[in-house]
């Protein structure tokens, strides 16, 4: 695997995706971002072939999604991935989404998630072969540095107006 953030996905932003202010709308930029969660899952093992045999699998239980920069239709993007963190029920990572071609940073997500036993719907434990896995990509990403977007909160700076 790769010493850098992964990248998990590639899209060109179509005129469907776009809204009335001529840009891509913020639910494509989380469509976008979830082919990323995909790409990155399949790269450690946690892909559709994993859930059909075994029935388990991951849930979004806390996304943060910061947009940077306007995306238009016929733009293409990729999206990379960095491991944060993990234990043996969650798994927390964070996306990036580039303009292909450039350093420019359209949007972030940050995303936790726990993987679950679809039969109980209850968390449950990450099988080892999946936890190494993740520690051998968490070895790598430990000495990136930790994206000024990850633990943001939504606040109002300074007094907030009535």
């Amino acid at each position: 695997m790769d010493e850098g953030p992964l990248e998990t996905a590639r899209a060109t932003i179509r005129g469907e995706w776009t809204d009335y202010n001529g840009h891509m709308n913020l639910a494509y930029f989380v469509l976008i971002f979830d082919y990323a969660t995909d790409g990155f899952y399949g790269r450690i093992g946690l892909g559709p072939d994993y859930r059909a045999r075994t029935d388990r699998s991951t849930f979004a239980v806390e996304t943060h999604t910061s947009y940077l920069a306007e995306l238009m239709e016929g733009q293409a993007v990729v999206c990379t991935t960095q491991l944060l963190g993990f234990d043996e029920k969650r798994i927390h990572f964070f996306h990036r989404m580039f303009k292909a071609g450039s350093d420019l940073v359209a949007a972030t997500t940050e995303q936790m998630a726990v993987h679950v036993d679809l039969v109980a719907r209850r968390v449950a434990s990450m099988p080892e072969e999946i936890q190494e896995r993740l520690g051998d990509v968490f070895v790598r990403h430990a000495r990136l540095a930790r994206p000024a977007q990850a633990g943001r909160v939504i606040r109002l700076a300074g007094r907030a107006r009535k």
